[in-house]
């Protein structure tokens, strides 16, 4: 197809994590002939996960990306278009939908779902990348479970930090908090419970200079940012919990988002503010983040599509 050919389709599922994946297993089923583009990361998040035990319906876990290749793989047998390509640029004002893929192909598209997700911010070490799923991660409800009985750090010192250091002191013998400031910005609440917890261990003023370990994590060095104080600490599990950026950027300005850019959903559906447009998985949902719910979100966003559509006569 000549580049500058505008194709046209019912159902565009931008993003291919659980959200989009299973988006796109519903709507195929529902006839709808979903094309999806896998964009920047196919599969999303869980592709740079190592193990993966709390997806239900794999008892003895599952390695992230292999997850990823079995939704991928069911989505194409119920008859999904999957195509490599990131969505570029869209424009909602209009009807059909436009977007463009890779700054050069024109689709139009009745419906849209949203499933881009989101990244969490690192720190920027090299040994952090290195390092990432073989003792690192930025999900401590995923991963604080291969630590149980061992020494960790936690990065971060706002509620999410403080809510993840809480759950890794019930699995872990110590967890060592790093915190950048001489204070924290977790709510008064959250600070006081961190506070309050004796296996907790608060290192104000502290940036991490270095993660260490060759092919597993042995222990990180900190940076006391007031004295300039190197300090060693042996650690099985090193946290990062800075944050995440939902990805959301080329919907600026034309959907309603909160103030992180996570894309606002009516309650109890999938429905942007645009009618026709619908946002599912981690680029609407800052609180939960977990495989199990973007999927169910991709489920609920693929029924309310294929719903608009017979209401509008598209489908």
């Amino acid at each position: 197809m000549d580049k500058n050919t505008v194709e046209k389709v019912q159902l565009l599922i931008i993003g291919s994590g659980p959200a989009g994946y299973t988006a796109a297993i519903y709507a195929s089923r529902a006839g709808l002939k979903p094309v999806l583009y896998q964009g920047i990361q196919p599969g999303g998040q869980l592709t740079i996960t190592t193990e993966v035990e709390n997806f239900p319906g794999f008892p003895e876990g599952v390695q992230g990306p292999e997850l990823m290749i079995h939704f991928e793989k069911q989505a194409q047998r119920m008859g999904a278009d999957l195509r490599y390509g990131l969505a570029t640029a869209v424009d909602l004002s209009t009807r059909p939908f436009k977007v463009t893929i890779d700054e050069e192909k024109q689709m139009e598209a009745d419906a849209i779902v949203i499933a881009t997700g989101a990244s969490a911010k690192w720190l920027g070490l090299e040994s952090e990348m290195r390092l990432n799923g073989y003792g690192v991660s930025a999900c401590a409800v995923c991963d604080g479970f291969f630590f149980r009985g061992k020494e960790v750090a936690i990065v971060g010192a706002g509620d999410t930090a403080a809510e993840e250091a809480l759950y890794l002191s019930k699995l872990c013998s110590t967890v060592h908090m790093i915190v950048r400031r001489d204070e924290m910005r977790a709510s008064k609440i959250m600070q006081e419970r961190v506070k309050a917890t004796p296996n907790i261990k608060i290192y104000w003023n502290s940036v991490t200079d270095e993660i260490l370990g060759e092919k597993t994590v042995d222990s990180v060095r900190l940076l006391n940012t007031s004295t300039n104080e190197k300090t060693e600490i042996p650690v099985r599990g090193f946290f990062v919990a800075i944050g995440h950026e939902p990805n959301s950027g080329i919907f600026a300005g034309q959907l309603d988002m909160d103030e992180a850019g996570y894309i606002k959903t009516i309650p109890g559906s999938a429905k942007t503010n645009v009618e026709g447009v619908f946002a599912a998985g981690d680029v609407q949902d800052k609180i939960y983040r977990q495989a199990v719910t973007a999927a169910g979100s991709g489920c609920m966003a693929a029924l309310d599509a294929e719903r608009y559509l017979s209401e509008k006569g598209l489908h």
